[in-house]
């Protein structure tokens, strides 16, 4: 088994029975769509596994810890760094559980601020989900799919490290849906 399928394999059980939000479909399906995503722009081992991990550590019980003891187990030690690294800049600081006295749009807006400061790599699979995402909520007859759409459209605003022509498809596929 090559390494990547083993990571998916890891983000398969940490997701378990988790279904998405807003598609009928089991939560990995997601992961695996973004790493795909990514693939079409990059062969770089660790954000192709960042991207399959992107929401274990905030959607999961598993800890960065086991985490990190898992990734040195199925790969070279600089490559479990940078996968870990990634992951943990991926998931978001400014949840409601950390900071309850904020309303949702104080912590978006917090957090589009740290991913305007995230690493290119980080940036581009924040791209990958972005899109995703944006076709999951686009898909469904949700209210919130407006609100969502803009506070995409604010985060790609505040990215501008990453791959710009994934950069570029994100922003697009944002302003479609924004325009139906």
């Amino acid at each position: 088994m090559n390494i990547l399928t083993d990571i998916e394999e890891f983000a398969r059980q940490s997701h378990g029975d988790q279904q998405r939000k807003f598609a009928d479909e089991p939560y990995i399906e997601h992961p695996i769509r973004v790493m795909q995503l990514c693939r079409e722009y990059t062969s770089d081992l660790p954000v192709l596994s960042a991207a399959l991990l992107h929401d274990v550590l905030e959607d999961t019980a598993v800890t960065k810890d086991v985490l990190s003891n898992y990734l040195r187990d199925v790969m070279k030690p600089e490559d479990a760094q940078r996968t870990l690294a990634l992951t943990i800049e991926l998931t978001d600081v400014y949840v409601k559980e950390n900071y309850p006295k904020w309303n949702r749009r104080k912590r978006k807006d917090a957090e589009a601020a740290r991913l305007g400061n995230a690493s290119a790599a980080a940036q581009t699979i924040k791209y990958a989900d972005i899109i995703d995402n944006s076709l999951d909520i686009s898909n469904s007859s949700s209210d919130f799919k407006p609100r969502f759409l803009h506070e995409c459209r604010a985060l790609l605003k505040a990215m501008d490290k990453g791959n710009p022509a994934l950069r570029q498809r994100a922003i697009a596929t944002v302003n479609s849906f924004l325009q139906k």
